[in-house]
Formats: C-alpha cells, structure tokens, sequence
C-alpha cells in the first residue's frame, strides 16, 4: 500500500490539487510543493533503459530471432519498475515531480560490469515542448539504442501523462532492429495524497525479423485486480491470434512466461529481485555546466533541505537565464546548437517497422507534434575529438548555477 502523506504537508497537497484542477496546458510547467519534487531531472530517466546491462545486451547472443524477441521483451519489462514504481529501492517514498529539463541539458554515464560497458548519452532536444533524446551503445556486444520521448501531462480527475516518441533497439551481428512505443502513465490515489503511477494503453516491440511483442497494461480496480499489471503476446507477422509466447503478471513483481502452444511455464520472472549495476557519473566538478546534476545542484540541495526559498530562488537563476538566451538566440536569428542530436524530416527505419502495428495511428503520428530526433553520430565524434574527457566546456558562464551565459559561437558547438 502506498505510503500516506504526512498531516503537515496535506493543507499544501490539497492547495496544489485545487491549482492543477483550473490549470490550462501542459502541467510540466506548473510549480509543486517542495515535498513533491524530485531532485532527479527527467533527462536522467533515460538512464532506466540499461539498469540492467546484462538484460540489455543478451539478445545479441541468441541466434533464434524467435527467442530474441522474447529477450528483447524480458529486458523492456525490466526497465519499468524503477522508472514507474511510487517507492524507491529501500521503501521508501519517492518525490513524484521531476525536475523539468532545460533546453540543452545533458546527462551523461556509464555501467560497466560483466556485460562490458554501456554508455549513455540523454539530451534536452527541446523545451516547448519538452523533449528528451537518449543514445545507449554497448560496443563489444554490438547492441544500440536511440529514441527520444515527449511527455505531455494533463488533469482530468487524475493526472494523465500521454508520451509521444518511440526507440529503435539494434543488434550489429544480426543487423536487426526493434521498434519501441511507449506506455501512457495515470497516477492513482492523488485525491488522498497515496500517489502510485499506473501505466495504460498498449504499446508495441516490433522487430525487423517479422515478430511483434504486444503489451496490454492494467491497474487495480475497485474490486478486483493488481496494481501494474500487464498481459504479452509474441507472434509472427499475420499471426496474431495464434501467438508463440505470452507473459502476465506485475511489471513490478512477479510474472510468468508461457509457450502458447504448450502452455508450458517456460520461466518465472520477478522484477523485484533484479540487481541493478551502478551507473557512473562524472564528479560534479568534472561535468560540463549543462550536464544535469551540476546544473540542478543548487535546486537539489534545497530540496533536500525542504527549503521553498532557496528552491524558488535557484530555480528562477535557471529559468530567468534561459529566458535571456532564447530572446538573444531570436535576436541575432540563432538556434541553441543540439550537441548530439539532430531533428530529422522522417525516420525510414521506423517507418517501415510502424507498418506492422495493425490497427493503430502510430505511423500517422510518428513525428506529427514534436518532429523526429536523432542520433548524429557526426556530432559526437566531433565533441569526442574536441574533448576526449567529456563535452567541451563554454567559453564563458555567467554565474554559479551551472548553466547560464552560454555563448552560441564555435565554443559551444
């Protein structure tokens, strides 16, 4: 059961749900109370994707395209615990408003263990609307993945999170690709203050080897049911009502995998028990002033301290720096330079892969509101050979918060 808010926050909370019943537009613009907000910004969420390493890269050593599809599906299920769960690792409540990235922002890492290393690139592509870009590559296992996704959240009852975007997975050795979309998220018990993400809709893994992955998600209901839960099918192009494999149970605990045809329990999974291996992120000092963690550090350490002021105050240095940019970007006919994405006209891999989702308007709205974001390889090896250690840092900045006074000349590029 989730975890009740304490007395002396509820007069806030309650004050906070009044506001987000009269607000119009995207709610990610709109103020929390200090003990809702995160110190995590959304451009960290990328990293959810290669918690687990070794999840990631296995499909790469399955031969059988029939069995990687079922690989591909184990290691999806296996990012959405933490990304979606209302308690963190140790039980503990988790803040459910991120901080909203900053046109420009980076987060960068790595996970190095047994599966070698996996690196991580997330970008804030866009601020109006927000958009988040990500590239994730293992190169001794040949494995990449690059996508982008933009949330829009609004209040009808509950609060309801819709995510355009979608991922493309690659495997090198079988040149194989996989098209991810992406689950909507509701949060229920936000009229008590018990708040828990649920996630709704379905979503697709639709791979260039003709097999599909179709995920239904449901919540608990009134009577009956578990929270997070979900029902899979895997099945080859035109076959979907005789499927090769499906999966029920929790996203966030237990589920079973059956092969159809048997209905054999061919393995028992919980999310629960997987161990996630550490991700590496540079010292603060180290980081470049748009990578995440240096620019909010300020903002976090307010949080952290439950102190409103120092939040308002910090978090005003950012956003009245951006404002400042993008007047003088307009002014002098500029654009704030992308560092490791590029916006796209049309994305012909994903394209053809969205042509096997029946039944939906996915191709139709591929791009439609947010155009489509993507990798520049270019880019990155431009920034590499400028700065071996990390991302070339600006000519100037113009005050302690990490962030602001970006120059847009060749410095920044």
């Amino acid at each position: 059961m989730s975890e009740q808010l304490p007395p002396q926050q509820k007069g806030a909370f309650f004050s906070f749900l009044k506001s987000l019943a009269s607000f119009k537009g995207d709610l990610a613009s709109l103020t929390a109370p200090p003990f809702l907000l995160s110190s995590q910004s959304i451009v960290e969420f990328s990293a959810y994707w290669a918690e687990h390493p070794s999840l990631f890269v296995a499909p790469a050593r399955e031969p059988d395209p029939e069995k990687r599809a079922l690989l591909v599906l184990k290691w999806f299920l296996s990012t959405l615990k933490e990304q979606h769960n209302n308690k963190d690792a140790n039980g503990k409540r988790k803040r459910m408003k991120p901080l909203n990235p900053f046109l420009g922002e980076l987060f960068l890492g790595k996970w190095v263990d047994e599966a070698g290393t996996t690196n991580l690139v997330a970008e804030q592509v866009s601020h109006h609307p927000p958009i988040t870009a990500c590239n994730i590559w293992n190169d001794a296992h040949g494995v990449r993945l690059a996508g982008y996704v933009a949330p829009k959240a609004s209040f009808s009852t509950t609060v309801h999170i819709d995510r355009k975007g979608y991922s493309i997975l690659h495997l090198d050795d079988f040149d194989e690709d996989y098209l991810i979309t992406m689950p909507k998220i509701h949060i229920e018990g936000i009229m008590t203050g018990s708040l828990a993400p649920e996630l709704s809709g379905t979503t697709y893994i639709r791979s260039s080897s003709g097999y599909t992955a179709k995920i239904q998600y449901s919540c608990k209901g009134w009577l009956s049911g578990k929270r997070n839960s979900f029902v899979a099918k895997i099945y080859h192009d035109g076959q979907e009502t005789e499927p090769l494999y499906t999966a029920e149970g929790q996203w966030s605990g237990e589920y079973t995998v059956k092969k159809r045809a048997t209905l054999e329990i061919i393995e028992k999974c919980d999310a629960s028990t997987l161990s996630k291996t550490p991700l590496t992120v540079a010292p603060i000092e180290k980081q470049h002033p748009l990578e995440s963690r240096r620019a909010w550090r300020h903002v976090v350490d307010g949080i952290e301290r439950g102190d409103i002021f120092a939040i308002g105050q910090e978090k005003s240095k950012i956003e009245n720096e951006q404002r400042e940019m993008r007047k003088r970007e307009r002014a002098e006919g500029k654009e704030f330079p992308r560092r490791y994405f590029s916006k796209m006209g049309r994305d012909f891999v994903a394209e053809k892969l969205a042509e096997g989702i029946k039944d939906t308007g996915f191709k139709a709205d591929m791009g439609a509101h947010v155009g489509v974001w993507m990798w520049d390889e270019e880019k990155y090896r431009r920034v590499q050979k400028e700065s071996p250690g990390g991302v070339k840092i600006p000519g100037r900045t113009r005050f302690d918060s990490g962030v602001g006074g970006m120059l847009l000349d060749d410095s920044t590029r």
